[in-house]
C-alpha cells in the first residue's frame, strides 16, 4: 500500500513539473524555482509626510528589518529598500504606504502574479528606515526581522516579530506579544495602562530611568529575574513566578510566558540606538 502511495505522489509531482514547463519559456522554470538569496534587483521608495502630535504609525507584514530614528520634528521621512532575485520576485510582493496628518501606515501585501510564480517563485525582502517625530503612537505587527527604535513619547505596541526588538525609550503604555528574539526597552515612566510582556522567546532587558515607580508581576518565566538597581526589590514566590516593587510602586509591569531572563538596569536613554548598544543576557544567567 505504501509503495502505491509513493508511486502516485511521484506521478503527481512529475505531472505538475510538466505543466509548469509547458507554460513557461525555455529557462524560465529554473528561474522561478530558484530561491537564490542574492539580490539581483533593487527598488527604492522615498516619501515624506507631515504628522500631527500623537499620530499613529503602523508597520505590518514586513519581510525585513525596521529602523526608526526619532527627533523633535513634525516630518516623517520614509525610505524603503526592496531586494529580490529578479524583477518577477519583486512583483510577488508590494509595499503600500498610506498617510495623512493623523496616521502613517506601511504594510506589505501579495503582488499580482500568476499561479506558477506564486507557487515556485522566490520572495523579495525589504529594509525600512523611518525618521519620525518622537510624539507618536507606534504599532508593529508581523515583522520578519529586527526592530530598532529611538525614543517615543507615546504608546508602543509590538506583536509578532521574528527578530530582536530594541526601543530606546517610551513614557506611554507598552505591549509586546509573540516576540522571537531579545528585547531591550527603555522606560522613562510607566503610565496607568502599564507595560505588558507575553509570549517572548528571548531575554528581556528593562532599562529604567532614575525615579521610575512601578509594581512588577511575572508568571510562567523559564529563566531568572535579576536587578542591577538598589531601588528594585524582587521576590520569588514559587518556581517561575516573581513579584516586586520599583521605587515607591505604582503602575504595573507584567510578564507572562517568557522563555528567557528578565533584567532591570539603568537607562541611558539614547535617541538613536544601535545594535551594539543593547545588552544581551548570557545563557549562564538562566536559572530553572
Amino acid at each position: 500500500m505504501k509503495r502505491i502511495v509513493i508511486l502516485v505522489a511521484l506521478v503527481l509531482v512529475a505531472g505538475i513539473a510538466g505543466i509548469v514547463r509547458s507554460h513557461t519559456k525555455t529557462g524560465d522554470f529554473d528561474k522561478l524555482v530558484s530561491h537564490n538569496a542574492a539580490a539581483d534587483q533593487r527598488q527604492e521608495i522615498r516619501q515624506s509626510f507631515q504628522l500631527s502630535p500623537g499620530a499613529s504609525v503602523e508597520l505590518a507584514n514586513i519581510n525585513g528589518a525596521i529602523k526608526i530614528e526619532t527627533s523633535e520634528t513634525t516630518t516623517a521621512d520614509v525610505y524603503v529598500e526592496r531586494l529580490g532575485a529578479s524583477q518577477e520576485a519583486l512583483s510577488r510582493r508590494k509595499i503600500l504606504i498610506e498617510a495623512d496628518s493623523n496616521s502613517l501606515r506601511i504594510h506589505g501585501e501579495k503582488g499580482e502574479v500568476n499561479f506558477i510564480e506564486r507557487m515556485f517563485g522566490s520572495n523579495p525582502s525589504e529594509r525600512i528606515t523611518l525618521k519620525l517625530p518622537r510624539q507618536v503612537a507606534l504599532h508593529t505587527k508581523g515583522v520578519n526581522g529586527s526592530v530598532t527604535v529611538g525614543e517615543i513619547n507615546g504608546p508602543v505596541d509590538v506583536r509578532g516579530v521574528n527578530g530582536r526588538v530594541q526601543i530606546a525609550g517610551t513614557n506611554g503604555a507598552a505591549e509586546f506579544k509573540g516576540i522571537n528574539g531579545n528585547i531591550s526597552l527603555g522606560l522613562k515612566q510607566v503610565n496607568t495602562e502599564g507595560v505588558n510582556l507575553g509570549g517572548i522567546n528571548g531575554n528581556v532587558d528593562l532599562q529604567l530611568m532614575q525615579g521610575l515607580n512601578a509594581d512588577f508581576d511575572a508568571h510562567g518565566i523559564n529563566g531568572a529575574v535579576v536587578s542591577d538597581l538598589s531601588d528594585v526589590m524582587i521576590d520569588r514566590s514559587k518556581r517561575g513566578s516573581y513579584s516586586g516593587r520599583i521605587g515607591n510602586g505604582g503602575s504595573p509591569i507584567t510578564a507572562k510566558g517568557i522563555n528567557g531572563n528578565i533584567r532591570f538596569s539603568r537607562s541611558a536613554m539614547s535617541s538613536n540606538p544601535s545594535d551594539s548598544d543593547s545588552k544581551d543576557l548570557s545563557s549562564s544567567d538562566k536559572k530553572n
